[in-house]
């Protein structure tokens, strides 16, 4: 797999990069997680999973990993495997992301899966928390979903210790979600310290049902920022997991483009993701080996403009998008 710089920050990616959010933990809201476990929610079941898939990811010539605070343990699973393997420092990017405190206590079902808050306080405990999973392997933290009602970019309390974490070598970025995605990345990209761009990479969500973002993403592309696509298959709606009778239209769609190019529905939908021009790392999800390689089949794609202009249709308001993404079930 090609190897690139994302945008203007010196981290060396691979067009596709492996996220942990359903690794780490026994529950998330990609559709048929609890199959894709086999609902074995063991510790060391689960870090034994998140070993065969970050090997399996390595042997492709996958080079950004993809972890946050609130994803379980899969900092600490990651930590683990980079130092079992004792991979070159440089040969890789790892990615984390701070806001976000785990709070399902282990349980695939709890009431409550993770708690938000962008304070200073948090900052400075989660990154030191952070530093101790992965070390040195860490070359980028994130704000986990910054948005415009939480204020964080309004905070210069939390700017300047960002600021001073990137002073050590450390790239900063923010993930951003919900409807108002472009407005938060559109605040984000002016922001300066001392003179310097503060952050160097965006993460946000743009698949073809929510591809409100594109416009805002390629304006942070353009000003030199790295962008990383998440939630590509729309948390497995774009799958053939999705069986939902108001997506039957829809599906059929996808199906016929899918069958036209020679694909499956994944690697469709990863297709239309690698396709954007301001495009950096698209992350896989995947949380088996089999599907790691059928997402893998996204580099085989031809991708065109009739494709382009086909699956433009699947278009969801940004507001009905997100509301659908609230109720999926934890699992």
């Amino acid at each position: 797999m090609e190897q690139r710089t994302l945008g203007d920050s010196g981290l060396l990616v691979t067009p596709i990069g492996l996220g942990l959010a359903a690794l780490g933990r026994p529950g998330y809201i990609t559709l048929g997680h609890a199959d894709d476990l086999q609902r074995h929610y063991e510790p060391a079941a689960m870090a034994a999973q998140t070993v065969a898939l970050c090997d399996a990811a390595w042997a492709a010539g996958i080079r950004y990993f993809d972890v946050a605070r609130s994803y379980g343990r899969a900092e600490e699973f990651l930590g683990s495997w980079l130092r079992a393997r004792a991979h070159d420092r440089k040969a890789l990017t790892v990615g984390s992301k701070w806001g976000y405190t785990y709070t399902a206590g282990w349980l695939p079902d709890a009431a409550v899966h993770e708690v938000k808050e962008h304070s200073l306080e948090r900052l400075r405990s989660q990154w030191v928390e952070s530093q101790a999973e992965l070390g040195t392997y860490l070359g980028l933290y994130q704000i986990h979903s910054a948005t415009l009602e939480s204020g964080v970019l309004e905070r210069p309390e939390v700017l300047a210790e960002l600021a001073r974490i990137k002073a050590g070598g450390v790239a900063i970025g923010l993930s951003v979600s919900g409807a108002r995605q472009a407005a938060t990345i559109s605040r984000a990209i002016p922001i300066r310290l001392e003179g310097r761009r503060l952050f160097d990479v965006v993460q946000a969500t743009w698949n073809l049902l929510e591809p409100s973002a594109g416009s805002a993403l390629a304006e942070a592309h353009a000003a030199g920022m790295g962008v990383v696509v998440k939630e590509a298959v729309a948390n497995g709606r774009l799958t053939p997991r999705n069986l939902e009778p108001t997506f039957a239209e829809q599906r059929v769609l996808l199906m016929r483009e899918a069958a036209r190019l020679g694909c499956s529905l994944d690697a469709l939908a990863l297709a239309a993701a690698l396709a954007q021009p301001w495009s950096g790392v698209v992350l896989s999800g995947a949380a088996t080996v089999a599907q790691l390689h059928a997402n893998l089949a996204v580099l085989m794609v031809s991708w065109d403009e009739q494709a382009a202009q086909t699956l433009a249709l699947l278009a969801e308001p940004a507001e009905r998008y997100w509301q659908t993404r609230a109720a999926l079930p934890w699992n």
